[in-house]
């Protein structure tokens, strides 16, 4: 019998050992990461296209034609088929304290796997988001208005963005802002296959990790393309997607518009629980921040943190 017990004793030891490592194991920050996965991300701005930053319906139609994609079916995570269909988030603006229409059936498929465009409607707090593709010499003076207003908010980078700019990337986590993942090369995820949707997001991740020891938490899919599939394997990798509720056609370096004109456009649109999509590399984005910031306070709106949604 006494032999029997230090049998027992040493066998729930053992078992209680190895709880402790898998457990530790599950805190590892590098648990998404593969061995060997790279984080040179060499390419350089001249290889990626950002000249249909939303390829969705924004409140003036169609921004472009672009190919379809193969509607197809993905083995995905061995066990479960996804569809693959090539899907745009799309907005209908519909004026001032007006909640947008999304695409028919979009809302609750985001919500199915844990992606988010909106906030609580019924609380009057709207959120600010800036994608980040490239550099265009004025995320420094959105930083600065930012912080003069103390407002937090997110910025979507890619690779050669963290590779190229980093000193701004490090305000931005200084500063207390989010930064989110827009993938190493602004790709369509829905034209990947599942092991280079991964690559995409993962190894941008780990270089991110490597320079500021933190995590990224929200993934924004390249020119708001995504399918079914995306959304399940960037969830299943722990990302939260994140889409919006306002945007409009900003990112064309050629169209300066003036500071009023961006004024208007993000003024007529506010509504509660906005998530506010602005590109940083627009001048007149960035000189209408500060109107906006104000504006937006003077009709009793708050600015939220992402972290909240």
């Amino acid at each position: 019998m006494k032999k029997q017990g230090v049998i027992f004793c040493i066998a729930v030891i053992v078992l209680i050992a190895i709880n402790i490592v898998l457990r530790m194991g599950e805190n590892k920050p590098e648990e998404k990461w593969s061995e060997d996965l790279e984080t040179s991300y060499s390419v350089g701005l001249e290889n990626i296209d950002f000249s249909n930053e939303i390829t969705g319906i924004l409140n003036e139609g169609v921004i472009d034609e672009i190919p379809e994609y193969e509607d197809i079916f993905v083995e995905a995570f061995s066990t479960v088929s996804y569809s693959n269909e090539l899907l745009r988030w799309g907005i209908s603006r519909r004026g001032y304290n007006e909640i947008p229409d999304a695409d028919p059936g979009a809302p609750e498929l985001l919500r199915k796997y844990g992606g988010v465009y909106l906030g609580d409607t019924s609380q009057n707090k709207i959120y600010l988001t800036f994608d980040e593709g490239y550099e265009n010499g004025y995320t420094a003076k959105i930083l600065d208005v930012l912080k003069e207003n103390n407002v937090n908010a997110i910025f979507f980078i890619t690779g050669p963005y963290l590779k190229e700019h980093e000193d701004l990337v490090r305000r931005m986590v200084e500063e207390g802002h989010e930064v989110g993942n827009h993938t190493v090369h602004h790709p369509s995820l829905p034209s990947l296959d599942d092991k280079k949707i991964e690559e995409e997001i993962l190894e941008l991740d780990k270089a991110f990790y490597e320079i500021f020891g933190k995590k990224m938490k929200y993934l924004r899919p390249p020119k708001g393309e995504y399918s079914e599939r995306t959304l399940a394997i960037t969830k299943q990798l722990g990302y939260t997607n994140l889409f919006w509720s306002f945007a409009y056609d900003d990112w064309h370096r050629d169209r300066v518009r003036g500071k009023e004109y961006a004024y208007e456009k993000v003024m007529n649109n506010l509504h509660n629980g906005a998530v506010i999509l602005l590109h940083a590399v627009s001048k007149d984005n960035a000189d209408a921040l500060d109107m906006i910031i104000k504006g937006a306070r003077e009709r009793g709106f708050e600015f939220g943190d992402v972290n909240e949604l």
